[in-house]
């Protein structure tokens, strides 16, 4: 029965290192064999084997082998920032050259403006289809999520999140708007406005939604012809006065966007 237990829980960690890197779940399995053959047995060995080994592979290898797969790391910039290192390290920041082309000509743009691109989830290092769950389509490397853009209450840019991963702090329809999120929950779908779950808590939440500032970046990212689509709550398009047939409505299948900016090339 113990031996059981001890496979069935090798397995659980396996799968969901693997759902939330990717790489993970066969680091988990390569620091285990390592310490049953080297016979390493102290305080936390499992865990300190499997960080090391981890980072290591994170930081020196998935970069130099993602290429081979068509993708590679967002490229940070000054105005190119992750919204949480958490994305980084979690193997969540591999695009493909173009889409990584787009954002720094967005970048550029952005010169002589306190605006910066603050990303979200993008696509894993490896394997087309590979899914980047909790999301439905970033599995090609066309895709990334993007930070609205916030302003404290004297209408300052800031490059700060309301929530410690980026999603789940909903810009939601006033009493004027389309309430397409209303509709979508009342006609069963359930998942729509989930990722208020995901917040992983609350910070900086003196800061307002600056339609301004999120207004110009969606406009520059429109500006590139490569870009095929980019997904916002209906009341959020009309709110910013924005029209563009690449401006799209995802449906009620897909989580609500207006806590963030989803893009993808064509």
């Amino acid at each position: 029965m113990k031996k059981i237990f001890k496979m069935l829980t090798v397995i659980l960690v396996f799968v969901f290192l693997t759902i939330i890197t990717q790489v993970g779940g066969v680091v988990y399995l390569i620091s285990l064999t390592i310490k049953r053959i080297w016979k390493i047995n102290f305080k936390f060995s499992s865990f300190l084997l499997f960080l090391s080994l981890y980072l290591i592979i994170t930081i020196l290898i998935v970069p130099f082998t993602a290429p081979f797969f068509g993708r590679e790391k967002v490229k940070n910039s000054e105005k190119i920032k992750p919204s949480t290192y958490m994305t980084v390290l979690l193997n969540r920041n591999y695009v493909t050259p173009k889409l990584n082309d787009l954002l720094t000509k967005t970048a550029k743009r952005l010169q002589g403006t306190k605006i910066r691109i603050n990303y979200l989830d993008a696509n894993f290092p490896f394997i087309n289809k590979f899914p980047l769950l909790p999301h439905l389509s970033h599995n090609d490397g066309k895709k990334i999520d993007l930070s609205f853009i916030y302003e404290d209450s004297a209408g300052q840019i800031s490059n700060k999140q309301k929530s410690i991963s980026g999603y789940g702090v909903f810009e939601a329809p006033r009493s004027n708007e389309l309430n397409q999120i209303a509709r979508c929950l009342q006609s069963g779908y359930w998942q729509y406005d989930y990722p208020k779950y995901l917040t992983f808590g609350m910070i900086n939440e003196d800061l307002l939604f600056s339609k301004k500032g999120t207004k110009k970046l969606i406009k520059l990212l429109l500006t590139n012809s490569d870009l095929g689509k980019i997904f916002i709550e209906p009341h959020l398009k009309k709110r910013l006065g924005l029209k563009d047939s690449r401006l799209r409505y995802h449906g009620c299948k897909a989580v609500r966007h207006d806590d963030h900016i989803h893009m993808q090339l064509k």
